[in-house]
């Protein structure tokens, strides 16, 4: 009778196991009205590491939490270059903006400066097991080999799909947009946040 249930009691644990692995135990992904995770993260402004607090951010005002794929790369290259574009008028409404991704700091230091992309305008973090992703429902893709960005360097890590979430200053989500549900191209989650934080 033991024999039974320990067996039964295994083949339980195996079919579960085998459903975390499959993806069918992905979190949900946030949704407006759902309170932000906070989190701290490595990131980079114009060149420079320091530890960003999402805490600290939320004090000042909004804040624009934007995930992208990776940097060097065609679309979140136009999406950086548009938020620093605008970077001024999202200051004007008290907002932050992080970008997230998986990117290790060594290229964030070198993006977030590059004149061409973020300039130094704004913040970028580094995701790279792809845990603050997660707590906000994304889930990274596994790396490819053969990838490179456009200065030809490889692409060693997995990509964080590309969505915006918009935080009011009590930690809320009032706007979330994504690229693969909504079908919105890089610089429209720019247009987008800032109607948004204008408005709160």
């Amino acid at each position: 009778m033991l024999k039974k249930y320990y067996c039964l009691s295994v083949l339980i644990f195996s079919f579960l196991l085998l459903v975390a692995r499959s993806g069918f135990a992905q979190s949900t992904m946030l949704s407006k009205g759902d309170a932000a995770p906070v989190f701290n993260a490595q990131a980079s402004l114009a060149g420079s590491a320091f530890d960003f607090s999402l805490k600290t951010a939320l004090a000042k005002g909004a804040v624009v939490i934007y995930f992208y794929p990776s940097a060097y790369t065609g679309g979140c290259d136009a999406e950086a270059h548009a938020f620093a574009e605008l970077s001024d008028k999202f200051a004007a409404a008290k907002a932050t903006i992080i970008g997230v991704s998986a990117d290790d700091i060594q290229r964030l230091n070198t993006f977030s400066s590059d004149p061409n992309y973020c300039a130094g305008k704004f913040a970028v973090a580094s995701d790279a097991e792809g845990k603050i992703a997660a707590s906000y429902g994304l889930t990274m893709g596994a790396a490819k080999l053969g990838i490179k960005d456009v200065r030809g360097m490889d692409l060693t890590h997995g990509f964080i799909p590309r969505t915006t979430f918009v935080i009011d200053k009590s930690g809320k989500v009032v706007a979330v947009f994504s690229s693969q549900t909504d079908h919105i191209s890089a610089t429209d989650h720019v247009e987008k946040s800032l109607a948004i934080v204008k408005g709160l």
